[in-house]
Formats: structure tokens, sequence, C-alpha cells
């Protein structure tokens, strides 16, 4: 065994919509944007994570960029496993030729159907992965704050991603019950592009829409500090000549108002349905946010508000998860609620 793990290399990947994140050695060793750039003609792998998220919207007719992810499951199989590969090289770069058997803990939605888990396995054990060991993405995100998961007590974690929503109560190493939306980062930014097509006649790229959400985005019309109005770039509809827009946060929580009223909804059916020794915990404890959805100006305020529960915001919310998943990996053997 001695020997076996010497060759056995253990990493613990993050696969999201947004980002994909891979954690090797206690160290995040690969934080890259989840975007494969394939060439048409020969379709091999041009770019991967960073470099094919700037060619993204500015690709020509022989380059086509592919996110092999949606809604949090693999919806491109071929360019997932490319691009598990590709981030795995990442780490390896410069160790020579020699590539050790690979142990990985992935975490997925947990509204996952059976053959969407399937398909990540699947990719996975193509990219190389000897054992693979399945971890749902609460649960991971629960560990990654610090909560201790096997304690008779409950935790409610809302995972705002990029394809999903995850809301689970948890409590002795399980998930009670949850509630799984697919409604997330990915619907702010179509919400965005929309509403800047609706109110100011202009086209933007889901790139710019994203830049928007993250540098102006708010869940609430009123914020103690506010941002300062960004400058958006994009396409006159009316003369088709480039054009600058000033956007300011009181019009993005405006337009962001009904995808977030779908999570807040969310939120209070799986209060709903938790069973009341539970609920008395959640009412002393809060409800834990994270994932990048968490970093939206105003938006723990917002569904405070709307629980009257105080909700915390994750340290590090993006990086929760794959933390959890980090810690989840050191402790195969002591995780009941690892999927094999």
């Amino acid at each position: 065994m001695g020997l076996f793990n010497f060759f056995t290399q253990e990493i613990a990947i993050d696969l999201g919509t947004a980002n994909t994140l891979i954690i090797h050695n206690d160290k995040v060793v690969v934080d890259e944007p989840s975007i494969v750039a394939f060439d048409r003609t020969t379709n091999k792998v041009i770019a991967i994570g960073r470099q094919a998220m700037q060619m993204e919207g500015k690709t020509h007719d022989n380059i086509r960029t592919v996110r092999p992810l949606k809604d949090g499951v693999i919806a491109d199989f071929n360019a997932a496993e490319h691009m598990i590969r590709g981030m795995i090289k990442m780490i390896n770069q410069g160790k020579g030729w020699f590539f050790p058997s690979l142990r990985m803990v992935i975490c997925i939605p947990s509204g996952i159907t059976e053959v969407e888990k399937r398909a990540v396995r699947d990719s996975a054990e193509i990219a190389g992965a000897k054992e693979v060991y399945l971890i749902h993405e609460p649960m991971a995100a629960a560990v990654g704050i610090g909560i201790d998961v096997e304690e008779p007590m409950g935790n409610m974690i809302i995972d705002i991603g990029g394809g999903t929503t995850e809301i689970a109560v948890i409590a002795l190493s399980g998930i009670v019950c949850d509630q799984s939306i697919r409604v997330a980062g990915d619907n702010f930014d179509s919400d965005i592009v929309q509403y800047i097509r609706r109110q100011h006649n202009i086209m933007i790229g889901d790139r710019t829409a994203e830049k928007i959400k993250i540098e102006v985005g708010a869940a609430l019309p009123e914020l103690s500090d506010p941002p300062a109005d960004f400058a958006v770039q994009g396409r006159d509809l009316m003369t088709g000549v480039p054009k600058q827009i000033m956007v300011s946060y009181t019009e993005i929580a405006h337009c962001l108002d009904k995808s977030i009223s779908k999570i807040e909804e969310a939120i209070l059916k799986a209060l709903e349905i938790t069973p009341p020794e539970l609920s008395a915990d959640i009412y002393q404890t809060g409800i834990y946010l994270t994932g990048g959805g968490a970093l939206l100006r105003g938006l723990d305020r917002r569904i405070s508000a709307k629980t009257k529960l105080p909700v915390h915001v994750a340290e590090d919310p993006l990086r929760a998860v794959v933390r959890g998943t980090g810690t989840a990996l050191k402790n195969i053997g002591n995780f009941k609620f690892l999927m094999q």
C-alpha cells in the first residue's frame, strides 16, 4: 500500500458551470473558468480556462468556444473530458513524463440525476482517474465553511453558483432536505443582457454582462456603500455603431429582482419542509451563503429580511466548496457521505 500511495496523486475538483477549481496538497493549484476552445477543422483543443475565456465571443469561423457544463451538469461530454484532462495537466507542469494514478473527489449538485452523476464519473475516469468519489455541493460547502457536519445540529447552506442554486439543510453528515433550482449566476448575466437591450437599446455580450454583475451587481436598490457607476460599451441597436453608457447599481438591482425572488421562494420552500427540531437549530445558527452569488451586494440583507433569520456570508465564498472537497479528500475513510 505504501508504494501505491507514492504513485497516487490525490486531487479535489469543484467542477463548476462558471469556474473549475482543483486542490492538490491542500493548495488551490487551478482556478480557471470552465471553458474550452476548439479548432473547428481539426477538432483539437486550442485553449482551456482563462485563455479560452478571453476568446469567448470574439472568435472567427475556425474557432469555437464551448462551456462543457450547463446548469451544474455536464452538457458536452467530450469537451468536459478535455477540460478535466487539461486542468490536471496544469498541476503537473514541469514534472516530467511521469503521470501518477489519480484519486479524485468531485463535487456535484444535490439535485442531480443518476445519468448526470454517471457522466461526471465517466469523464473523470477517461481523464485518468483510478478512484472517483463524489460529494454533494452543499455538503462540501458546509465542510469548507468549517461547520461540523457530523453533529446532530441543523445548518442551512445556500450555495449560489453559476448554473444552480443549492439550498440544503444538513445534520448528522447527511442532507435532510434540499432544493436545487437552476437559477444562478448565469441567469443574472442573461437578465442583465436583456435589460440593457430593452432599456438602453444596446447589445452586450455575456462577458460584459458578467463584468457589470461583478462591478455594480446588487440585490437591493438602496445600499449603504454603493459602488460607482460602471461604463458599459456595446453595439447601439438603432444605429449599429459602438456606444458607451453608464449603468448604476439600482438599475441592476431592479433587473435581477425576478431571479432573486425565485431563489428566495426556493429558500422558503426548503424551510417549509425542514423537520421542526432542525428549524429550531436554524433559528439559532442562521443561514450560510456560499458560492459566487454570495458576493452580490446586499443579497445577505435581502434574504435576511425575507426569512427573518441571520444570514452569514462565508469568507472567500468562491472557494468554500473546493476547500470542503479538499478536506473530504484528506478524510476519505472517515466521511460517510462520500459516494463511491
